[in-house]
């Protein structure tokens, strides 16, 4: 196998589809702008495969139509979360996510990572822990650390709007929904890095950040079970249903799970949003006008910037076909939400950012039995960080041209370094 590359959009329109088998689809270049690659997918190839570096070099299957991409994503029988109800022994032996060494194990105990009754019992577990009200409730304390947020960039003038705004609203509201001491918050931003690093690189070189995760939590757990209090964590300690609970892995997978695929998404949910309002200042300026149109655009931002690139990896449970296409047992399948949300088949003028958009049923969060638990809160955070710059920083402005940022290396989600605006 060659190595993944990356090509330029126009590369992606006229190349021969076979040479795009070894596009990158995780690097910085083709992050900052996909679009026309999967474009060209839809068109030709709506099942392509493509090499993906999983810590080794594997085929994936990338489902790019939307029609297609929700099929995959309600199909639990044919495309499965956990490997081990998939792949072959050989294909176990060689898969680094099947094959964790023994304290990992436990974060494969997710919602994103177990199938049919597995999945259904920690739901319902899970759910008696995180309502609308524990949602909610976080309403002040994101509005706070938003406040605080555009006051100090205020002050300063510019801001790098992912660290300074970003990152601190889901930090802050994650860690005061898990009773994470104010003291330790820092170290979850080393540790989410640490977790969406996991697509790009080889998973021992994270073992020690994890392994830190691993200690601090089981500490956090251990102190809720002898003294619980008003957090996530108490919650989980003592869900039950019908004398059923949640054992301490499956907390602790619980907690990675909101760490990646909550507190990151969200974050990206917030950085790439405000990049594509100052790039279309049209829009910016008519949710300025009109503060109620936050929740469409909020809708419309996770359509049109796709801050979650793609849909966590699913499995052939055996021999398939579909949409044309014979995947092979075991193999990793992709449905591409990115690809899905600009499909003109679902979407009227899919390539244009329409804040206002009426009948908005993209698939930004999913679809089916796994579903993002977190949209309430990615909805609510997002909603405040965004309509509180937009109200409070009447002069916001790109400091760098558009061009200039970088973004992220990553697998699934997609997201910029920095975004640096003066005020």
């Amino acid at each position: 196998m060659t190595h993944p590359k990356t090509l330029s959009t126009a590369d992606y329109l006229t190349a021969p589809l076979h040479t795009l088998e070894s596009t990158d689809i995780t690097a910085p270049a083709f992050k900052a702008n996909p679009f026309g690659f999967y474009a060209r997918l839809r068109q030709d190839a709506p099942v392509f495969p493509v090499q993906l570096k999983l810590g080794r070099l594997q085929r994936a299957w990338l489902v790019t139509r939307y029609a297609d991409v929700g099929a995959l994503l309600k199909d639990d029988d044919t495309f499965v979360k956990n490997p081990r109800n998939a792949m072959t022994p050989e294909q176990l032996r060689q898969s680094p996510t099947a094959n964790l060494p023994g304290p990992f194990k436990a974060l494969q105990r997710s919602l994103l990572s177990l199938d049919g009754a597995d999945h259904d019992r920690l739901k319902v577990l899970v759910h008696k822990a995180f309502t609308p009200r524990t949602v909610e409730a976080m309403r002040s304390s994101a509005q706070a650390v938003a406040d605080e947020a555009l006051d100090a960039a205020r002050r300063r003038g510019s801001a790098d709007l992912m660290g300074d705004l970003a990152l601190p609203v889901p930090l802050t509201v994650i860690g005061h929904i898990l009773g994470v001491p104010e003291r330790d918050r820092g170290k979850f931003v080393t540790w989410t890095k640490a977790v969406v690093s996991l697509g790009d690189r080889n998973p021992l070189f994270v073992i020690p950040t994890l392994l830190s995760f691993m200690r601090y939590t089981r500490r956090l757990i251990a102190q809720r079970r002898a003294v619980p209090a008003d957090d996530l964590i108490s919650a989980l300690v003592l869900a039950q249903d019908q004398n059923d609970a949640l054992s301490d892995d499956e907390i602790l997978s619980m907690i990675f799970l909101l760490l990646s695929a909550g507190h990151e998404t969200t974050v990206n949910l917030i950085g790439s949003g405000a990049l594509a309002l100052l790039q279309h200042p049209e829009q910016l300026e008519r949710l300025r006008a009109d503060p109620a149109l936050i929740k469409p655009a909020v809708e419309e931002l996770v359509r049109y910037a796709a801050p979650v690139e793609q849909g966590t990896e699913r499995y052939a449970a055996h021999d398939t076909e579909f949409a044309g296409v014979r995947i092979p047992k075991g193999e990793l399948v992709i449905g591409i939400l990115a690809s899905a949300n600009r499909d003109a088949s679902q979407f009227e003028a899919p390539d244009t950012l329409d804040i206002g958009r009426t009948g908005n049923r993209h698939l930004g969060f999913g679809l089916g039995m796994h579903y993002c638990l977190g949209a309430p809160l990615a909805r609510l955070e997002a909603q405040i960080a965004l309509n509180t710059l937009v109200q409070r920083a009447p002069k916001l402005k790109l400091a760098v041209p558009a061009a200039d940022l970088t973004w992220r290396r990553s697998f699934v989600v997609r997201g910029l370094e920095r975004l640096p605006v003066t005020l």
